[in-house]
C-alpha cells in the first residue's frame, strides 16, 4: 500500500478578543465575535486551500468541534459533500463524525453514502465520541456515550451492507424501523472505517472491527503504545496481522525554503495549540473519563493546577522541543523527511500522516508554499522509503 499524506486545517477563526477578556475559546466564547463577512472569507480560504492540496497530489481531512472558534468547520458532513464535488483526485477523509452527539445515526449514514457517491468512491468515514467540552452544548450523557458510540457505528454499518430491503434495529440506545438506506454506498461493501483515539480501550474496539486507528498529537512513545496496543490485540484474537494502512499519526507539518521561512511558519502553526483556551469546568464532565484517567484530573484540579485546555501539557512548548518528541515536523524538505523517518521507526510504522498544515492568522500563500514542498519533496521521498 502507498504511504498517504492527508493536508487538513481545523478552519478556525482566529481574530480572538485579547486574552484575558474571555474564559474559554470553547462553550462559552459569544458569537458576536464572529463577523459573518470576515467568516466567509476564511470559508473560501480554507476550501481553496484543501483544492491546492488536492492539486499538488495529497489526500485531504476534515474534522468538526462546535460552539468553538478553534473549527468552525461545525458539521464536517457538509465540508466533505463540498470537497467531493470540487476535489478531483484526493481521498476524503473525515475524522469524524461525532455519532454519540447524534440523535439519528441513520442519518449519518445517508450522509456519508451521499459523499461516497459524489465522489466516485473516495469517501473515507471516521467516527469520534466527542470531545469533553463539547457534552454541555450538546446534552448528553457522558456516561452513556461510548455505549451510544459502538452501537451508532454497527448500526451504520449495518445500514450500508443490508442492501436487499429493509431492516428493524432494537438496540440499547438507538431504535429504528425500515432502514433502507439511499443512496447506497459506491464503495462495497462500505468506504474505509477510521477511529482516532487516546484511549487503550477503543483501540481494542478498532482492533477487533479492523478499523484504521489514527493517533493524535502524541509523540513517538504514545503513538508507539497505541500502535503496539492495536498489533497486540489483533495477534491475541487470531485475527489478521496489522498493515501499515491501517494505522495512522497526526502532527503538525510546515515546510519551508530555508531555516528562517520553516520557523515562521511553525510559529503560525503554534495558534492553535497556544490559543486553544478551554475552562476547567468543561475538561472532565463525570462520567466522560474512566476512573483511572479521572483521578489524575480531579488531583489536578485539588491542587489548584487544573489544565485550561485539551492539549495543556504542550501548551508552552518551544517548537524545537515539540519536534523532539514527535508533535511536529518543521523544516526545510531534507529536514522534515528526517524527522518523519525517524518517528516511522520509532513507533514500529505507520502508512498515514494526517497533518494540520494550517493554523491561525496563515495566509493563502504560506501554506501554499508549504503544501507545495511538501508535495514535491517530502512525500515522494517518504513513499519510496515506506512503501512496501
Amino acid at each position: 500500500m502507498t504511504f498517504r499524506s492527508w493536508f487538513f486545517t481545523e478552519m478556525p477563526y482566529p481574530d480572538l478578543p485579547p486574552d484575558g477578556e474571555f474564559e474559554s475559546m470553547r462553550v462559552t466564547l459569544p458569537s458576536r465575535v464572529f463577523d459573518p463577512v470576515r467568516g466567509a472569507e476564511l470559508y473560501e480560504r480554507y476550501f481553496d486551500l484543501y483544492r491546492t492540496a488536492d492539486a499538488a497530489g495529497l489526500d485531504v481531512m476534515v474534522n468538526e468541534h462546535h460552539a468553538t472558534a478553534t473549527c468552525v468547520d461545525a458539521c464536517a458532513p457538509l465540508a466533505l459533500a463540498i470537497l467531493a464535488r470540487e476535489t478531483k483526485h484526493a481521498r476524503l477523509l473525515i475524522l469524524g463524525n461525532p455519532v454519540s452527539n447524534r440523535e439519528e445515526p441513520i442519518r449519518v449514514a445517508e450522509e456519508m453514502a451521499m459523499c461516497d457517491v459524489i465522489s466516485r468512491g473516495r469517501v473515507e468515514v471516521g467516527f469520534v465520541r466527542g470531545v469533553p467540552q463539547e457534552i454541555s452544548p450538546s446534552n448528553v450523557n457522558p456516561v452513556l456515550m461510548k455505549e451510544r458510540f459502538w452501537e451508532a457505528v454497527d448500526l451504520i454499518v449495518q445500514s450500508w451492507t443490508s442492501i436487499d430491503g429493509p431492516f428493524n434495529w432494537e438496540g440499547d440506545h438507538f431504535h429504528a424501523r425500515q432502514v433502507n438506506v439511499w443512496p447506497r454506498v459506491y464503495q462495497q461493501p462500505h468506504p474505509p472505517m477510521w477511529i482516532p483515539t487516546q484511549s487503550a480501550s477503543t483501540v481494542v474496539e478498532a482492533a477487533d472491527r479492523g478499523f484504521n486507528l489514527a493517533v493524535i498529537l502524541n509523540g513517538h512513545d504514545g503513538a508507539r503504545r497505541m500502535f503496539e496496543a492495536y498489533r497486540q490485540r489483533r495477534l491475541e484474537q487470531g485475527l489478521a496481522p496489522v498493515m501499515e494502512h491501517q494505522l495512522a499519526y497526526l502532527g503538525l507539518v510546515f515546510v519551508g525554503e530555508d531555516d528562517a521561512q520553516a520557523q515562521a511558519g511553525a510559529r503560525q502553526l503554534q495558534w492553535y495549540l497556544q490559543n486553544n483556551k478551554v475552562a476547567p469546568q468543561f475538561l472532565n464532565p463525570p462520567g466522560y473519563q474512566p476512573p483511572a484517567l479521572r483521578a489524575p484530573i480531579l488531583a489536578a484540579e485539588a491542587r489548584g493546577t487544573a489544565l485550561g485546555s485539551p492539549i495543556a501539557d504542550i501548551l508552552n512548548a518551544t517548537i524545537d522541543e515539540l519536534v523532539d518528541r514527535g508533535m511536529m515536523f518543521v523544516g526545510t524538505p531534507d529536514a522534515v523527511i528526517e524527522q518523519i523517518t525517524r518517528f516511522h521507526e520509532r513507533v514500529g510504522g505507520f502508512g498515514n500522516l494526517l497533518m494540520m498544515m494550517h493554523g491561525g492568522h496563515m495566509d493563502h500563500d504560506t501554506t501554499a508554499r508549504s503544501i507545495d514542498l511538501y508535495a514535491r519533496e517530502v512525500q515522494p521521498a517518504l513513499r519510496a522509503a515506506f512503501t512496501g
